[in-house]
């Protein structure tokens, strides 16, 4: 049983996909506001749970950029970003947001392409019926359809966009009309709408997919008793710490490194055994902190774990203790009791104080003071505040806020954010000496630092929740708070609104054990006490995962739980240890950023949109801004589980056609994920390896080619009637049959009027007639001379052939160039029976292939990439065009492109740069010089 971090989507198959503006339709699809921006209610409980969808503006995708945002443009982007959730309270500190947060969510972004994907997002659910009605009152002509002119009146008319650029308006009316014959329906911009903001929420979420490496790692564990507390040291070595007072080091891996004990020879042989509450780390002095059942709290060398000082005769057991340093050579330790006190101690030259504390008599082999003259001393100071109506569950000090956070199972004092040692302004000193109460002891010896006060509500916010928090967690860079107890329901909260939870996440069946937000993530992390772990995403409040006990196996009743920030992993320990770490990056890309996670096999430029497509092993079409590297929109499972192998467009650039290894080829309206027909052979299921779309003769078609081995054609003419979703190919032609390919076909190529090439893995190149099937010429190129054949090892396949289609009815030059068989490249003439022209190296290594090809400024410069990631650029100026050549052309320049395997490239012939794809998952940006501009996926590489 593996763990689903959600339910898979189903893709929208049908051709003609209807979408009505009925009332009743409230998917909230359209909502330009941001549907998780905190308001009074909390989050509805059936958007909370795994498999939901997502509740982020789905508009906001991840952020991979080609090049950095200039700081007047990150100024002019302001206005425009959606905040998530309004801070009520920028005081201490807590409410504060780094400029350079705003920098990073728009790194890369221009103002023109934000606005450029606000258009979209003007219209929801409250504008579609009024734009219904205005849609039929804009159909002037009454046919039920709108052209260009009146789409633009409708949307400037009706949605304000008179500031808006009229070609921003033109893109969406091309993105509607995908079939482009300049009209579209209002079933059409419905569908688009929808399916549009459908791929956008799905992108989203596999853009936060996390996963754990299970079942869990186990070790045994060294300990006899109950691990009290566990944490982690700046290299990632784990502490785990037990009652019986044996500390034990365990690395990243969960390997033990070693054990330790913090109870001395002396006192472990004594009949009565001391317990240890808890313990934390003192890393600015090299210190362990423990708390004894004796009333104690000791101190010990973290390097050799010798005794070095404790702080005896506490009125009160110490049970959870913290630590955090205020300043320079200055810090506190605060602990929690039985009686829901939070108790602080503040030391003041802690150095000087810990070498005083040092000298002191010893008792039982470490030196004591008591906290009577702790309390007393000149650079120490204690006091105790009476904050919960039931004993401290779990209490930290942070910094940041420079406030305690405690919280307890008693529901009227569930949570406390306080201060340490209450309020010095003088307007509040009056209010201070009237309200702060001080609540009599049992003992009527007892010093006056040990009576319980009580702070003024000014110095503290109190958090009621029901059956009380077992556990919390604090982000202030989130101003984030979240809390978890016996009602199994995880609370977040303005840590300045304790009135009202912001959200409640719910799926948990047994009471809360753990909390954790991994701020750099945007996850939270919660483990409940049937030892189920979930991860959630901060921003939606929605449930990424959930992993059972029975997925990751751990056994026994937890013990203690601890997230590592350094490792990135869950530790939890039983009777046993055990870790769940996080699925990180493969070794192979841990230090490149990457395009894709999966590698990557075609790519294209859309000149109209200017917009590049890429297509990856894992069935994901993507499309990024071409001018910022931005990723515009993305879908999957477009061939289900299958890797899409191949892409063309269509003629009008409007549509994709993408083949894949599910034996089948899509057409999509790929600016909004729409699959509109589906071309498939009713035998087999072979890879498709390579497709194109040919006009002839007024008539359109689609042809593939692949393991199959033969040539496939669909037509799609658009004035045909047909509205079949699924199309078989054309009957496979006589020639094809009988004197076709006997190994795979691995590309195909088409010139006008009628010629097709197709090449095949035993390095034969077939050229045919389109119009008859018959075939033109078979084309073997012979042997290099002194070349060893490797044929075992595909060194005949010819993995691509382009058409110098300006040379089309030139007779006597040399018009299909073929990369391979041998790793070399092939001039044919394929005219009176083909002829070879001119034959030499591709590639400067032997054994590598010739993988991509396409050529340049009008036929006469060529690029070609291969299997070890070099590019070449070659100047085919007048070579071949009258006879054999026993020279290769010139070599302009080369460069290395990729770690791995060049799978396409594409010349952007405007901007005069090239793009390419390959196996390690990345695609970049050259100038056709083979300077390098920069890669989707990373924020800083433009210069």
């Amino acid at each position: 049983m593996l763990p689903c971090p959600m339910k898979k989507k189903v893709r929208p198959s049908t051709a003609a996909a209807r979408l009505q503006s009925h009332k009743s339709f409230t998917t909230g699809l359209y909502d330009s506001r941001p549907v998780t921006a905190g308001g009074p209610g909390q989050a509805p409980p059936n958007q909370l749970s795994l498999g939901d969808k997502s509740r982020t503006t789905l508009g906001r995708a991840p952020k991979h950029t080609w090049s950095k945002a200039t700081d007047d443009e990150v100024q002019n982007l302001e206005s425009v970003r959606h905040l998530r959730r309004a801070t009520l309270a920028q005081i201490d500190g807590i409410g504060d947001k780094d400029e350079a947060n705003l920098t990073h969510a728009f790194v890369g972004q221009s103002a023109g392409s934000l606005i450029k994907s606000k258009i979209e997002e003007k219209i929801n659910i409250d504008t579609l019926d009024m734009l219904k009605t205005a849609f039929e009152e804009a159909d002037e002509d009454g046919s039920g359809e709108l052209d260009l002119d009146e789409f633009k009146a409708l949307l400037i008319g009706k949605l304000h966009l008179e500031g808006t650029k009229e070609q921003q308006i033109d893109a969406l009316f091309y993105k509607i009309d995908y079939s482009s014959d300049g009209l579209i329906t209002w079933d059409e911009f419905c569908t688009y709408m929808q399916l549009e903001y459908a791929e956008k929420e799905d992108s989203v979420k596999r853009a936060k997919e996390v996963f754990f490496n299970i079942p869990a790692k186990f070790e045994a564990t060294p300990h006899r008793e109950s691990v009290i507390a566990m944490t982690d040291t700046s290299d990632g070595t784990l502490l785990a710490c037990s009652q019986d007072g044996m500390v034990s080091f365990w690395s990243s891996g969960l390997d033990l490194k070693r054990t330790r004990s913090v109870v001395p020879q002396e006192i472990s042989v004594r009949t009565k055994q001391k317990w240890i509450t808890d313990f934390c780390l003192m890393p600015t002095y090299n210190k362990i902190i423990v708390g004894t059942g004796e009333r104690e709290i000791q101190l010990f060398e973290l390097s050799s774990f010798e005794p070095y000082c404790m702080i005896s005769n506490f009125d009160v057991v110490p049970i959870k203790i913290d630590y955090c340093t205020t300043g320079d050579d200055e810090c506190i330790i605060l602990f929690g009791d039985s009686e829901g006190c939070v108790n602080i101690l503040q030391i003041q030259s802690a150095g000087e104080c810990l070498r005083i504390w040092k000298k002191a008599p010893k008792i039982d082999g470490i030196a004591n003071i008591s906290i009577d003259a702790v309390a007393n001393g000149k650079q120490t100071s204690f006091i105790r505040w009476k904050v919960h109506g039931d004993w401290v569950q779990e209490l930290k000090y942070y910094s940041e806020i420079r406030q305690v956070i405690s919280c307890s199972n008693h529901a009227s004092t569930a949570l406390v954010i306080g201060c340490t040692f209450g309020s010095t302004d003088v307007d509040h000193h009056n209010a201070k000496e009237s309200l702060t109460q001080v609540i009599p002891e049992k003992k009527k010896n007892n010093p006056s630092y040990f009576n319980l006060k009580e702070r003024i509500p000014s110095d503290q916010s109190v958090f009621k929740v029901y059956k009380g928090v077992k556990s919390f967690a604090f982000s202030k860079h989130k101003n984030l708070m979240i809390t978890g107890g016996m009602d199994r329901i995880i609370r977040t909260w303005n840590p300045y609104v304790p009135g009202k939870p912001t959200g409640m996440l719910r799926g948990h069946s047994a009471p809360i054990f753990y909390l954790f937000i991994a701020e750099e993530d945007d996850r939270i992390f919660s483990v409940s006490t049937d030892k189920t772990v979930r991860v959630w995403d901060i921003q939606d409040q929605s449930c990424l995962l959930v992993v059972r006990p029975k997925v990751h196996k751990i056994r026994g009743d937890l013990q203690c739980c601890h997230y590592s920030t350094v490792g990135k992993c869950l530790l939890v320990a039983t009777d046993q240890m055990s870790i769940l770490q996080i699925k990180a990056k493969s070794k192979l890309h841990a230090d490149i950023v990457i395009t894709h996670r999966e590698p990557i096999h075609a790519c294209a430029y859309n000149k109209d949109f200017k917009q590049v497509i890429t297509c990856s092993d894992a069935s994901i079409i993507k499309l990024w801004d071409f001018e910022s590297g931005d990723t515009i929109f993305e879908y999957g499972d477009a061939h289900g589980d299958a890797a899409i192998t191949c892409l063309t467009f269509d003629n009008t650039g409007r549509r994709i056609i993408t083949g894949g290894r599910d034996g089948t080829l899509k057409i999509w309206n790929y600016n909004n994920g729409h699959c509109l027909r589906t071309l498939t052979r009713s035998k087999g299921a072979d890879e498709i390896c390579s497709c194109l779309y040919a006009e002839m003769n007024k008539n359109r078609y689609v042809v593939a080619v692949g393991w199959d081995r033969h040539v496939n054609t669909y037509s799609d003419d658009p004035d045909e009637d047909d509205v079949r979703h699924i199309l078989d190919p054309q009957p496979t032609w006589k020639d094809d049959l009988k004197n076709g390919h006997k190994e795979d076909i691995l590309s195909v190529a088409q010139s006008p009027p009628n010629i097709l090439a197709t090449s095949s893995y035993d390095g034969e190149v077939i050229v045919w007639n389109m119009v008859s099937g018959h075939i033109f010429c078979h084309l073997i190129p012979p042997a290099p001379k002194g070349h060893k054949d490797l044929s075992m090892d595909g060194d005949l396949s010819i993995n691509k052939v382009v058409f110098m289609k300006s040379r089309a009815y030139n007779k006597d030059a040399a018009s299909l160039i073929a990369g391979g068989p041998r790793g070399y490249i092939h001039f044919w003439n394929v005219f009176h029976g083909g002829s070879l022209r001119a034959q030499f190296p591709g590639t400067k290594q032997k054994g590598s292939m010739i993988m991509s090809m396409v050529l340049y400024n009008d036929d006469e410069q060529l690029f070609t990439a291969d299997s070890n990631g070099f590019i070449f650029l070659w100047n085919l100026e007048g070579y071949c065009m009258k006879g054999k050549e026993k020279e290769p052309p010139e070599l302009i320049t080369t460069w290395r492109g990729h770690v791995d395997a060049i799978t396409c490239i594409d010349v952007i012939e405007d901007h005069k740069m090239l793009i390419s794809s390959a196996l390690d998952c990345t695609v970049r940006l050259w100038t056709v010089d083979g300077d390098y501009v920069g890669k989707t996926g990373h924020s800083a590489d433009h210069p």
